[in-house]
């Protein structure tokens, strides 16, 4: 009977000590949990990366035409080193455009 008690008044004390082991039991599961996330890729983070270097290819290649149409506006004018430099504009361009994303 007096064992009964003891187990009784005993278990609010213990419920603590239950929740820090649980806790500690359990903190290496969560860490190793975290890592793996921290460490993959899910697809829609790699959609989004793939969009976003997309983006920025074609706008190099923008700026890069711009660029060349304005060394061929000043090449026809007689210019013969903005004609070079639209030549190698435009190999720029090609470059861009086959390099692999």
């Amino acid at each position: 009977m007096r064992i009964l008690i003891v187990a009784v008044l005993a278990a609010p004390l213990l419920a603590g000590c239950v929740s820090a082991v649980k806790t500690v039991v359990t903190a290496p599961v969560k860490a190793v949990g975290q890592v793996a996330d921290w460490s993959t890729t899910s697809q829609d983070e790699s959609d989004r990366n793939r969009g976003r270097e997309l983006r920025k290819r074609e706008e190099r290649v923008g700026k890069l035409s711009r660029q060349r149409d304005k060394a061929l506006a000043k090449c026809r004018d007689g210019n013969e080193e903005e004609c070079r430099r639209a030549e190698i504009l435009d190999h720029e361009i090609e470059a861009e455009m086959a390099a692999p994303r």
